[in-house]
C-alpha cells in the first residue's frame, strides 16, 4: 500500500476528529498499525463506540467524547497535538437540504472551532475533509481543481467554506492545512443502514438480505469510487506535504469512474444473486457525473493510489459479507 512506507515520529500525536466514524476510524487504526499515538474526537452522533472500542485496549489511543461545535472542547482535544485530520462532519445531500442550520453549525462552525484549536496548540499540519461536491454544477470532467460550478446543496456549500477558512488560517496565521476533496469513498466499516446510507454498502445489505435495492434515477450515473485505503494514503501524504501544498485542497480519487448500474451488476454477481434493482427518482442535489484528475495531488502530496475500484469492491464484499447481521 501507498502508506506503508511513509514514517512518523514514535511520539507524534494524531487527533483524528470523528474518529469513531468510517473514515475516522480507519485512520486511526493506520496510525496505531505504524506505532504512534492517536486521540479520537468524537460525539457519537453518527459515529459508533463499537468503532472506538476496537482500539481501546491499545495504550496509545484515548478517546474524547466531545462536540466540535463546541471551541472549549477542540481547543482542549488539540493540546499536544502534532498533527490533526479532520473528519467530523455530517455528510449526506439530502439531509443537509432538510437541515440547513444544523449543517452550518456542524460542518463550519466546528472546523473553524477545530481550526481555532489548532492554531492555538501550535500544530504542524490541519488535514481536512472536503468533498467532491464543491464542483456542483461544473460540467466538464475529469474534475480540476479551481474549476468549481454553482454549489448545490448546503452539504457542498459547508464544505466550500470549510475551504475558505481553512486558507484564511494558513494566510494569517501560518497554519498549515491541506484539503483533501473525497469523491465517492467506501470500504469496511461504512454504515449500510438508514435513508443516507451510501450506495454500495447498502447495496450489498439489500442483496444479502435478499432485498430488491432503489436506484435513484435511472443508474446511468457515474461515479469515481474511491476505496478508504487510498484515502489514508492522501491523509498520510499530506501529513508530511511540502510547505507549498499549504492551503492547497486536492481531489482524493483513483481517477476512473463507474456508471452505478454496472457497479450494481458486479455487486450481484460478486454475492451470486440475481435481484432486479427498482429504480426511483433523482436525488435533489445530487451531480450526474463525477470524475477527478488526480494529477496535483500526485505532484504536490506523492499520492499515488494503490486500489482501484475493482480491487476494493473485492474487500469491501467480502468485509461486509464477515460482519453484517
Amino acid at each position: 500500500m501507498g502508506y506503508e512506507t511513509t514514517t512518523f515520529p514514535e511520539d507524534a500525536l494524531f487527533l483524528v476528529t470523528g474518529g469513531a466514524g468510517f473514515i475516522g476510524s480507519n485512520l486511526c487504526e493506520a496510525l496505531l498499525k505504524k506505532g504512534v499515538r492517536v486521540r479520537c474526537l468524537d460525539d457519537l452522533s453518527t459515529g459508533k463506540y463499537a468503532h472506538v472500542e476496537l482500539f481501546l485496549g491499545n495504550p496509545r489511543y484515548e478517546f474524547i467524547k466531545g462536540d466540535v461545535k463546541e471551541l472549549d472542547v477542540c481547543v482542549d482535544a488539540c493540546r499536544g497535538v502534532d498533527y490533526v485530520l479532520h473528519h467530523a462532519a455530517w455528510g449526506s445531500v439530502p439531509r443537509s437540504i432538510e437541515s440547513p442550520l444544523f449543517y452550518c453549525a456542524n460542518n463550519i462552525q466546528g472546523a473553524l472551532n477545530m481550526l481555532e484549536g489548532a492554531r492555538r496548540a501550535g500544530v504542524k499540519k490541519f488535514v481536512y475533509a472536503s468533498s467532491s461536491s464543491v464542483y456542483g454544477d461544473e460540467p466538464n470532467l475529469p474534475k480540476f481543481e479551481g474549476r468549481e460550478g454553482a454549489l448545490l446543496s448546503p452539504y457542498a456549500l459547508t464544505k466550500r467554506c470549510d475551504e475558505e477558512w481553512a486558507k484564511q488560517y494558513t494566510l494569517h496565521y501560518g497554519l498549515a492545512t491541506i484539503g483533501l476533496r473525497y469523491f465517492n469513498v467506501f470500504g469496511r466499516r461504512q454504515n449500510p443502514d438508514g435513508a443516507y446510507a451510501a450506495v454500495i454498502p447498502r447495496f450489498i445489505r439489500q442483496i444479502l438480505k435478499g432485498e430488491r435495492p432503489t436506484i435513484n434515477g435511472d443508474g446511468r450515473q457515474s461515479r469515481d469510487f474511491t476505496y478508504v485505503e487510498n484515502v489514508v494514503e492522501a491523509n498520510f501524504k499530506a501529513c508530511l506535504a511540502p510547505a507549498e501544498a499549504s492551503g492547497e485542497v486536492f481531489n482524493v480519487a483513483f481517477g476512473e469512474s463507474s456508471v452505478l448500474i454496472d457497479v450494481y451488476r458486479t455487486i450481484t454477481k460478486a454475492l451470486g444473486r440475481e435481484i432486479e434493482p427498482i429504480f426511483g427518482p433523482d436525488r435533489p442535489g445530487d451531480v450526474r457525473h463525477s470524475l477527478a484528475d488526480i494529477g496535483k495531488a500526485r505532484r504536490l502530496l506523492g499520492y499515488s493510489p494503490d486500489y482501484s475500484f475493482d480491487q476494493g469492491l473485492v474487500e469491501a464484499i467480502e468485509w461486509y459479507k464477515n460482519n453484517l447481521s
